[in-house]
């Protein structure tokens, strides 16, 4: 069964079917072709997928993030970060990276971050003297931190698919995505100097504290979503709910930026967006079954406990498979597929199935921004109106930079769970 699964797999995905589709036809296949199972295993175990409370909580960080897009807030944000930094060379780049990191705490999404502040950032940097590819790169790079930086839809996956808390998950993202998030700062801070870019950058920058009073209702979404989180006031699930009510209010009656005639519009985007990852969520849980019926999780882990000796060098295994799959396999997709597998291994190891989670969130939000499938990549060419292929050389320093981070917080487990640990003592 094992070679009917992944070899239809893998053609379904050279056929360019849909993920979903992909994983779900590729199931129904290894039923019908490998085993004994009646058909109707197919829709019980889809269903089964997506019968877990905490999904509820996708949905509606995907409207939050919505809402907050449509709603003014990335604009806010963007003059917020403008006014901290953009006096210095550099400054708007800066500003790029902390304005996703912000931004990144509303929308739990990285393409989302990547349209709503690379619409504002990469003209502004052209504007600048920026090379379009270069300020096209830098929002790329940046973006992936929606992934990161909780709430996080993949953080939520990988809880449902493992059985880890993603309240824990949520408080281990925090430290791992400040790291990157200065790293990358840091990374652009000597690129505009090397290069030179970045001398105009104090060009239209508003006053710190006119830049806080625009963005204040905005900022006090992620410290109230996660100080609800963190403090035991409400579940990751009721939280999101939370965000929801929070982005509407500010939308409709702070910045007033939304009418009642565009909800429509929004709650249909949010729906298509759900859709499609619950689609994806209900075929991996399936494909996951068949998998685990097959016995291939045991040989993985007969060859895996015979191959490695330390976790040192599984978690480096590890890492190169994750980024190589990265580059091929949607986030989502990866995450429900590989995480049931590989993370009994990881325990097995002695690794913390939480800083585990974190390990593998990392490595697939590299594959956002590398070819040759990086969705953020063609994200951010739609938005700079550029081909894609002008991106590859100035992402070498972001994808280093991103490296360098994940392989201290694969080897520094404290760097994930310092936070967390804090919060049980």
């Amino acid at each position: 069964m094992n070679t009917v699964l992944l070899s239809s797999l893998v053609f379904l995905f050279a056929l360019s079917v849909p993920v979903a589709v992909a994983i779900a036809l590729a199931g129904v296949f290894g039923i019908v072709t490998a085993s004994h199972l009646p058909l109707l295993v197919v829709p019980q175990k889809m269903f089964n997928g997506l019968d877990s409370f905490p999904l509820l909580a996708v949905p509606f960080f995907i409207l939050a993030g919505n809402i907050m897009t449509h709603g003014g807030v990335s604009r806010r944000l963007v003059d917020f970060a403008k006014a901290m930094v953009g006096g210095m060379q550099g400054g708007l780049a800066s500003a790029c990276v902390i304005t996703c990191m912000i931004f990144a705490a509303i929308s739990g999404s990285s393409v989302a971050t990547t349209f709503a502040v690379g619409a504002i950032l990469i003209p502004a940097m052209r504007r600048h003297g920026y090379p379009v590819p270069v300020a096209a790169t830098i929002q790329v790079a940046s973006a992936e931190l929606g992934v990161i930086i909780p709430p996080s839809v993949p953080m939520i996956l990988f809880g449902v698919a493992t059985e880890t808390s993603v309240r824990d998950m949520f408080i281990a993202g925090v430290g791992p995505g400040l790291l990157i998030g200065g790293s990358l700062i840091l990374m652009v801070q000597i690129w505009c100097r090397i290069k030179g870019y970045g001398l105009e950058d104090g060009r239209d920058r508003s006053p710190l504290l006119k830049g806080l009073r625009e963005a204040l209702w905005a900022l006090l979404l992620p410290v109230i979503v996660l100080g609800g989180i963190y403090g035991g006031v409400f579940t990751p699930t009721e939280a999101a709910a939370v965000s929801v009510v929070y982005a509407l209010f500010i939308g409709m009656f702070v910045y007033r930026e939304i009418r009642i005639t565009d909800l429509p519009m929004i709650f249909r985007s949010s729906a298509l967006s759900t859709g499609v990852i619950m689609l994806i969520i209900s075929a991996a849980a399936l494909f996951s079954f068949l998998i685990s019926l097959s016995g291939l999780p045991h040989l993985i882990g007969e060859w895996t406990r015979a191959t490695f000796e330390t976790h040192l060098s599984f978690l480096l295994f590890i890492n190169a498979l994750l980024f190589v799959v990265g580059m091929f396999l949607e986030t989502s997709a990866a995450i429900l597929v590989l995480a049931p597998i590989l993370t009994p291994l990881a325990i097995a190891f002695g690794v913390d199935p939480v800083h585990f989670g974190i390990i593998m969130i990392v490595n697939l939000a590299m594959g956002m921004i590398t070819p040759p499938l990086g969705v953020n990549l063609f994200a951010a060419a739609q938005v700079a109106r550029i081909p894609i292929e002008s991106m590859f050389r100035s992402l070498v320093w972001p994808v280093l930079t991103v490296v360098s981070a994940l392989m201290i917080i694969t080897y520094i487990p404290e760097v994930s769970l310092w936070l967390r640990d804090i919060s049980f003592s």
